[in-house]
Order: structure tokens, then C-alpha cells, then sequence
């Protein structure tokens, strides 16, 4: 199992048992939260990625409670998710338990990498309001012909992307998400400026999970 760095006096992770192993829940609950924010890590990461740690402190600030999932394949210490089939079903299992200790709150999912795309594939099924997909890996490195972008597009929800323009695994179109922001000089990682993925991401939400409809908007973004 990868390790868990948790500070002094922390709680340790929420255990929740899905059909394909148990994965692991790091939250960060504020007072009266306006809405619940599942993210999850790629194929060979954890949850404390700069990005993902980013993008809770600064969604955190507005209100939002956020979960940061060590997914079933890490906690077994695999560095890769196997059977899409069977991942997205544990992550509608575990989603579905988080929102049983949150009912009422509006809910958003997201991810980096791999993870973006699980949270694209499940939307729907999970009543997500909207999608953060950090790092989506357009297609693989070198192979712009298998391209993902479907995924975006099957989404059902919102869906913000966040992605470097120096990215190897490619970099979404504008028509393919609700807003895609390409930051100058970021790679796959992210990890340049973090704490602008943070703000992106936070700003975006602050928006769209407010009460009331979605309000369309299809732009890029170059910060």
C-alpha cells in the first residue's frame, strides 16, 4: 500500500469497501459546506499530488467539503488501474457511500490523468453536477489517432479541464469540455504553479455549484 503521510493528530482515512477492494478517503470537511468535491489521483499517484492538494485548500476557502481518494488498484499497490469496467464501478460504490454521510450536498468529481477520465466516464451514473479533469491525457504519448476526447464529450455534466501546454499526452479542444484553461509552461504533472490549478479550479466551482441551474460557457483559457 503507497504511504500515508498524515500530520500530527489527523484522522486517518475513511475505509470504504467496494466490489474490487477497499479504497481509501482522505476529507476535508468545513463548516456548513455548500457542496461535496471527490477527487482522486492518476494511474501511478496518490492523493497528495501538489495539484490535487492545490485545488483543496483553494475549494476548501469557499465552502466546499473535499474527499481525496486513494483508489482500490493504489491501495493494493498497483501502479495501474487494470479493467475500466471495473474501476468506474468502484468509484460509483465509494461515491455513493460519500454521499450517504453528505445527503443533500450538491456534488462535483474529479481527477488528474487517469483519474480525470474515470470521473468523465461516471458522471451520470453519480449525479454529479459538474467534472474537474486535471491533466486530461488527451491520447497517449506519440499517438494523437487514439485520442479520449470522447470521454469528455460523454461526460452529460460540465467539465472543466485544466492542462499544461507542454503536456505529452496532449492537450483537449475547446468544444470538448465546458471551459479548458492550458497553462503556459505546465507539463502532465501540474506541478509548476500549483496553487493557479487551485484558483482555476475554485473559481470555476464557485460558480457552478452555486443554487439554481448551470450556466453554459464554452471558453479557452491561457493564464
Amino acid at each position: 500500500m503507497p504511504e500515508s503521510r498524515l500530520p500530527a493528530g489527523a484522522a486517518p482515512p475513511l475505509e470504504i469497501t467496494t466490489p474490487h477492494g477497499p479504497a481509501l478517503v482522505e476529507i476535508d470537511e468545513v463548516a456548513a459546506p455548500r457542496f461535496l468535491l471527490v477527487l482522486t489521483h492518476g494511474s501511478a499517484g496518490g492523493v497528495d499530488a501538489p495539484d490535487l492538494l492545490a485545488v483543496r485548500d483553494a475549494v476548501t476557502a469557499i465552502g466546499g467539503t473535499v474527499a481525496r481518494v486513494l483508489q482500490p488498484f493504489r491501495v493494493r499497490g498497483a501502479r495501474a488501474p487494470g479493467s475500466a469496467v471495473k474501476q468506474d464501478e468502484a468509484w460509483e460504490t465509494l461515491v455513493t457511500g460519500l454521499r450517504g454521510r453528505y445527503p443533500g450536498l450538491p456534488l462535483a468529481q474529479g481527477g488528474r490523468s487517469n483519474g480525470a477520465r474515470v470521473a468523465c466516464r461516471t458522471a451520470g451514473r453519480v449525479g454529479a453536477r459538474a467534472v474537474v479533469a486535471l491533466a486530461f491525457p488527451l491520447h497517449p504519448p506519440g499517438k494523437p489517432e487514439r485520442s479520449r476526447a470522447g470521454e469528455l464529450r460523454a461526460a452529460g455534466v460540465d467539465v472543466l479541464v485544466v492542462n499544461g501546454d507542454r503536456d505529452p499526452f496532449g492537450v483537449p479542444e475547446a468544444a470538448d469540455a465546458a471551459r479548458l484553461v492550458v497553462l503556459p509552461g505546465e507539463g502532465h504533472d501540474l506541478g509548476r504553479n500549483p496553487a493557479r490549478v487551485g484558483e482555476v479550479v475554485a473559481e470555476w466551482l464557485d460558480t457552478r455549484m452555486r443554487p439554481g441551474p448551470a450556466h453554459p460557457l464554452s471558453v479557452t483559457g491561457r493564464v
